[in-house]
């Protein structure tokens, strides 16, 4: 999930000509009115800014959902103490397999587990605040990995018969000069904590949480690590039906919990308003009166407000277990973002959407929120990490969960 444009192209301009020309409209008939069927309590919208961190934003908020669904409680944990052990991690793998594999600043949902579960965490206030460190507000890894790339290669790459430890003593510099150092000991509502204690003090059991999938390529109702690059600790995903997807994560916010999704939102159908449609592309180009040359043409900003000022009338396809593997295997299903489910709504013509919390700050037509249909979820999900409980019975079983 190393899109980085994607948080950048946030602030991209409206594109001219008739398709800007809608997005003038004081309002929008074609704009959904939603009604939430239900919701799930969630913490505050974070902003990873210009780092590829959503893996780490994203899972760190589906685990505060959990805790405040279990306890009560709210927590805001600590985005930079996940980034700093698991890029350390990450380096001594590449270097294990000299360079033979990708080291990059996207992650996955396990990565955040298996940081809580071999690390611990802390509080978001027991280290510096993202940016801060280096004179900015949020944080920004351009300057970052910019060192931190060529330093893991030249390690990974080089013609030592021996390599010493000095090595990590060096990444680790460059790590906590810029996240900040992980802290041994800090204290929370007037209590002594290591990292570890307070994981455990979080109320939740590790061992509750599983990942799903559903390709092809491999057998369903079997576990299998999905072949993505920043898959790069090859946990397993249980590979279930096209349409045990959306009974699984239906199942889960009906019942009260949430779903950290990791999936593609490169397509023309997630717009930049909080809108994501899995959009019958033909259907579009028909209905906006251009043919296909001219429909090409169009930049993929000129493309999405067209989209957004169709609105709830979008035309969208049916996914099917074809497509999803034909994508994924074309490189057209790519695993680019992770944000975290939290809620079903309806529009005015009886759509159902996904409520999707992101973590590009406060923006969109729904401050940091994305209504996404069923279809795009289904369509364009990765995988995703959700509480076996959450899980239907029959689905349980035949997983052996």
């Amino acid at each position: 999930m190393k899109k980085l444009f994607l948080a950048i192209a946030l602030f991209a301009t409206v594109a001219t000509g008739a398709f800007a020309e809608a997005k003038k409209d004081s309002v929008n008939p074609n704009k959904p009115v939603f009604t939430v069927v239900k919701e799930i309590p969630i913490t505050s919208i974070k902003d990873q800014n210009r780092s590829g961190t959503c893996w780490d934003y994203s899972t760190l908020s589906f685990f505060e959902a959990e805790i405040l669904k279990a306890t009560g409680k709210t927590y805001d944990l600590c985005e930079s103490f996940v980034a700093n052990k698991t890029y350390m991690d990450r380096a001594i793998q590449v270097v294990r397999l000299h360079g033979d594999c990708q080291f990059a600043q996207g992650g996955s949902a396990y990565d955040v587990l298996y940081c809580l579960q071999h690390y611990g965490i802390c509080p978001e206030d027991a280290m510096p605040f993202p940016g801060s460190l280096y004179g900015d507000s949020l944080n920004n890894f351009n300057e970052f990995f910019a060192l931190l790339e060529p330093y893991v290669a030249g390690v990974a790459k080089s013609n030592s018969q021996k390599l010493s430890t000095q090595w990590k003593v060096g990444l680790q510099g460059i790590l906590d000069a810029y996240l900040g150092k992980c802290p041994d000991k800090f204290t929370y509502q007037g209590k002594s904590y290591t990292p570890t204690t307070f994981a455990q003090s979080l109320g939740l059991n590790w061992n509750d949480y599983v990942s799903f999938t559903s390709y092809t390529h491999h057998p369903f109702w079997t576990a299998f690590p999905v072949e993505v690059q920043d898959n790069w600790r090859n946990p397993l995903s249980w590979n279930v039906p096209i349409e045990d997807l959306s009974k699984i994560i239906d199942n889960a916010v009906m019942n009260g919990y949430t779903v950290a999704w990791g999936g593609d939102v490169s397509e023309e159908g997630f717009t930049r308003s909080g809108l994501a449609y899995n959009i019958d592309m033909k259907h579009s180009k028909s209905l906006q009166g251009s043919d296909m040359a001219r429909w090409l043409k169009l930049s993929k900003t000129e493309k999405r407000n067209y989209i957004d000022s169709l609105g709830c009338k979008v035309p969208e396809v049916v996914p099917t277990q074809e497509q999803r593997q034909e994508r994924y295997d074309n490189w057209q299903l790519t695993d680019d973002h992770g944000m975290l489910i939290f809620g079903i709504a309806k529009d005015q013509n009886g759509k159902e959407y996904y409520m999707v919390k992101n973590s590009w700050g406060e923006t969109g037509d729904y401050k940091g929120i994305w209504y996404m249909t069923k279809d795009f979820i289904v369509a364009n999900t990765m995988d995703f990490l959700v509480n076996k409980n959450a899980v239907p019975k029959d689905i349980r079983k035949k997983c052996g969960i």
